[in-house]
């Protein structure tokens, strides 16, 4: 079987582009292919249903209401743009995070400490309550004193989160701030992480400031004035899935669904040639791969054998997550934040707790308490290999430890991802750029596993690679 697309392809009408993958990265390709109006495209997606790791579950209980369950990604970050562009143009409302219950809790020393307030970042702002706090000792708070007297790195050399910080701001800031803050969003080692390729705006700051004090100091005399607070996080009233469903339903291509690629190939006119599982071929004049990093480097390796090898490179982790429900009456403490952030030297078998109900409302009925505890990655590994049932016992073991839950979960939701969170090494940006040097014309990748993993930085990349696709095929999206 050939479908009719080949036809028109090959006959010079107008041109086609093919998005293989169907997350929000593939998705976001497909709306901004749409909007130039002159080019067609068609979006696959093996598995069946659209969203990759945006996946969202309400949950209707009798006699107790409603709850809203992320699997994946529960909000977007106000600080990247991209999401909340898409969901304007879209049409679709967001609503922010607690600001009244921001509060974000360590645990230090078998015992939850709250972040001082006026933290930004990982620099404080506000003298009293740093100087009050009790998770910085006295030697660490006067090492962190001394960072706007520390030379700025001018030389424009990657190096690793952990390097920095403690350049900048010394041990103690690596261990108490910046490793489970900071490393802990990327699922990685702060002595690996590339702080080019993760935090870029920390370099910016200090090469243009001369340290990350003074930058933030100036930000702040810059925002005097403004009235309200910026809100860090946002999401959509339904969930995560709001946005997918949304844009799906914008989308009037050609959307496949249980639609698998075997290989692509390109012919010797320079179009490429698309063999789908089901034993059809798909012809089109550019590719967008939006797939994982290992699908992405099997369906290449005919295209771009060079290209592959760095694929093959960039390291994954395993995580996951377990959401528990709770009437408010059986914890012993209120949930009066965003959650909880574990270091690494505590060494505890889970990484972080999301205090879901408290940090977006609509999240648990009213006398409910909904949260979401995170595991797996280079940080506890070893929770992610065992099963669900294990996994549950480690996880309601640790909230009695750190939070002093003993109460019977209303109910539980496990979700796995494995081998899904990339992990950019010293040197990832570098390696980039040698990749999109290596990929023949009318090839783009979009994706995590690139410049960016949070949803954002999705659709920021998803909507590049459809500009540069559209490009290639003498196109451009229309003001």
């Amino acid at each position: 079987m050939v479908v009719m697309i080949e036809d028109e392809t090959r006959t010079g009408k107008a041109p086609h582009i093919a998005v293989i993958g169907g997350g929000i990265t593939g998705l976001s390709a497909a709306w901004q292919v749409q909007q130039s109006g002159d080019v067609r495209y068609t979006l696959l997606e093996q598995s069946g249903r659209w969203g990759g790791k945006i996946q969202t579950e309400t949950l209707d209980l009798a006699d107790v209401g409603r709850f809203v369950i992320e699997h994946g990604p529960d909000s977007v970050a106000t600080t990247k743009p991209y999401a909340h562009q898409l969901a304007d143009a879209l049409g679709l409302e967001t609503v922010g995070s607690n600001l009244e219950q921001r509060r974000i809790y360590l645990y230090d020393r078998e015992r939850l400490t709250p972040l001082p307030d006026g933290m930004m970042l990982i620099i404080p702002t506000r003298f009293a309550p740093f100087a009050l706090s009790p998770l910085i000792s006295i030697p660490g708070k006067m090492r962190m004193a001394l960072e706007p007297f520390i030379p700025a790195k001018d030389d424009g050399q990657d190096e690793s989160l952990d390097t920095f910080v403690r350049r900048r701001l010394g041990r103690e800031a690596v261990d108490k701030l910046a490793e489970p803050l900071l490393s802990g969003i990327f699922n990685t080692d702060p002595e690996q992480q590339s702080v080019l390729a993760t935090f870029p705006r920390f370099r910016t700051m200090e090469e243009k400031y001369g340290s990350l004090t003074q930058a933030i100091l100036q930000a702040k005399a810059k925002k005097r004035g403004k009235a309200g607070k910026v809100n860090p996080f946002a999401t959509f009233p339904a969930g995560m899935e709001s946005l997918v469903d949304t844009v799906v339903g914008e989308l009037t291509g050609d959307l496949r669904l249980n639609t698998g690629v075997d290989a692509v190939c390109r012919d010797c006119d320079g179009s490429y040639r698309l063999f789908l599982e089901d034993g059809s071929t798909l012809y089109a004049d550019g590719v967008i791969f939006a797939t994982p990093a290992a699908v992405t480097s099997r369906l290449l390796w005919l295209l771009a054998p060079k290209a592959v090898e760095i694929i093959n490179a960039i390291p994954y982790t395993t995580t996951g997550t377990v959401t528990l429900a709770y009437p408010v009456d059986a914890l012993s403490r209120p949930l009066d934040g965003h959650g909880v952030v574990i270091p690494r030297k505590a060494e505890r078998r889970i990484n972080a707790i999301t205090w879901s109900s408290s940090k977006f409302a609509g999240r648990a009925p009213a006398g409910y308490a909904l949260m979401r505890v995170f595991f797996g990655g280079s940080r506890s590994p070893q929770t992610a290999q065992l099963d669900d049932a294990a996994v549950l016992d480690v996880v309601r073991d640790e909230l009695h430890t750190i939070m002093g839950v003993t109460a019977e979960p209303l109910f539980t939701r496990t979700s796995r991802w494995p081998q899904a969170i990339p992990q950019y090494v010293v040197g990832h940006g570098d390696k980039m750029d040698a990749l999109d040097k290596l990929l023949p014309d009318g090839v783009q990748l979009a994706g995590s596993a690139y410049r960016g993993a949070s949803v954002p930085d999705c659709i920021r990349s998803g909507r590049t690679a459809a500009d540069k696709a559209l490009a290639a095929v003498g196109q451009v999206v229309k003001a």
